[in-house]
């Protein structure tokens, strides 16, 4: 068992040091390591690490087509998580404003509003599910400044 965590921490640590390329504006290397790392995972690797991995994956590519498929596959591992732990508990529920979030943002670089509004709307229904802290107001800020985009579209 300790043996699994550990395994888990470092594959986590290497989504993190992937990030922190991306953070730091050198997108073709992080795309390539998450990249790496995603070959390794696959498709059916722990839901965690494929949630994560792609959500990030999504950040770091520079096609519109690209990015919906990635995040895609974020919210798809996020409902394998929730599966597999049976119940979709607060940490599992918090992951849905922003997934949904990033996939209306997507819809909507794609001139698809209709798809972008369904988005934004299982957005704000799971809204409840983050605080009142920074992050969980950086979510709702997104999603109005998303919002006002898409009226003018």
């Amino acid at each position: 068992m300790e043996q699994q965590e550990a395994s888990e921490d470092v594959v986590m640590t290497r989504i993190g040091q992937a990030l922190m390329l991306l953070h730091g504006g050198d997108r073709e290397e992080a795309r390539n390591r998450f990249g790496v790392i995603w070959a390794e995972i696959g498709e059916h690797g722990e839901p965690l690490h494929r949630c994560t991995l792609a959500h990030y994956m999504a950040d770091a590519q520079d096609d519109a087509g690209d990015e919906l498929a990635w995040d895609l596959r974020a919210l798809s591992a996020a409902d394998a998580l929730g599966r597999e732990r049976r119940q979709t508990s607060l940490a599992v529920r918090a992951f849905y404003p922003s997934l949904h979030l990033n996939l209306a943002a997507d819809y909507l670089k794609l001139h698809r509003p209709d798809a972008a509004r369904i988005h934004l709307e299982r957005a704000h229904t799971a809204l409840d599910a983050l605080d009142e802290d920074a992050y969980g107001n950086g979510i709702r800020t997104a999603l109005l400044r998303l919002e006002r985009q898409l009226e003018g579209a």
